[in-house]
């Protein structure tokens, strides 16, 4: 989307032309009265960052009328969700997105004092519905989003990330109507590999969440070279075989067919039975693990 335009510089100054000083393509005409058109469009003709959000109390809006100076200002919302106008007095705002405001405004001020009205409305900063930043940055809590930002400026906002990050970061977005939609960021494409596509754009009333990495401890007992807990981090990979592993290993006398005991959501108790060699084989998939969840390598009698 295109911001909307501020105070546009004077065109440069074209000298006349004479029949002998007229360029002979016709194109180029053409192409020059398309460009003045466009860079002549009143500012409302044009995309704004703040397309379909809702003023709000605490939000800075700009309104621009190009036919009294006087209205050129920035005005902060009031918490009655009005904004008060030189020649016009208070002015409801709240619940109006900055099209629906600029109508308003030129309605007034052609039913008051002018003959015709051009108006232009901008939200400046986002304060009624700012965007939170929380988990593992330095400053978490909410930014009051001025403008176009990407991901990266409100974590840079958020004093960057902790050295306790996961791996990801989840963006969740709710709409007006109430429906919301999650996506996540690889944090090394978006940190790392400066993956343009990983920096998405962020929106008034959006939620990052950096999740810290946690620690994920499970219980390897039995015919295992070191018996007891297992740590991992939780962007780690933790599954039947790894936690075998950082566990030493199986002894020789350790059976094939082992037992993972875990707890499900509702506190019941759960008992999972796999054998290691059809996992070993890839016949079966590598198990993964849950914190809490109790290993049992039983000694085998043949």
């Amino acid at each position: 989307m295109m911001e909307r335009a501020k105070n546009l510089p004077a065109p440069p100054h074209r000298p006349s032309f004479t029949n002998r000083g007229l360029p002979r393509c016709p194109g180029a005409i053409v192409a020059a009265l398309v460009l003045g058109v466009l860079l002549a469009l009143p500012a409302h003709t044009q995309v704004p960052v703040s397309a379909g959000y809702r003023i709000g109390p605490k939000d800075l809006i700009e309104i621009k009328v190009f036919e009294v100076p006087e209205l050129n200002i920035e005005r902060r919302v009031s918490e009655e969700g009005t904004v008060n106008l030189p020649l016009i007095g208070d002015v409801p705002v709240q619940g109006l997105t900055d099209v629906e405001l600029a109508d308003r405004l030129k309605a007034m001020l052609e039913a008051k004092l002018l003959q015709r009205a051009s108006v232009a409305v901008q939200v400046r900063e986002f304060r009624s519905k700012p965007i939170s930043v929380l988990g593992a940055v330095k400053q978490p809590g909410n930014l009051a989003l001025s403008g176009r930002w990407t991901l990266l400026e409100a974590l840079s906002a958020a004093g960057g990330l902790t050295d306790d990050h996961g791996d990801r970061i989840y963006v969740l977005r709710r709409a007006e109507n109430g429906l919301s939609d999650q996506i996540f960021i690889d944090v090394d494409n978006l940190m790392v590999r400066a993956d343009p596509d990983a920096n998405v754009p962020i929106f008034a009333n959006d939620i990052i969440n950096v999740p810290p990495k946690v620690e994920v401890t499970v219980f390897c007992l039995g015919q295992v070279a070191h018996p007891g807990a297992v740590t991992f981090q939780s962007n780690e990979r933790i599954t039947l075989l790894t936690a075998i592993a950082r566990a030493g290993g199986l002894t020789d006398r350790a059976s094939r067919t082992i037992q993972i005991k875990r707890r499900d959501r509702e506190g019941r108790d759960e008992e999972l039975e796999v054998s290691y060699r059809r996992i070993v084989s890839g016949k079966d998939s590598d198990l993964a693990l849950q914190s809490g969840d109790v290993v049992i390598v039983k000694e085998s009698f043949f």
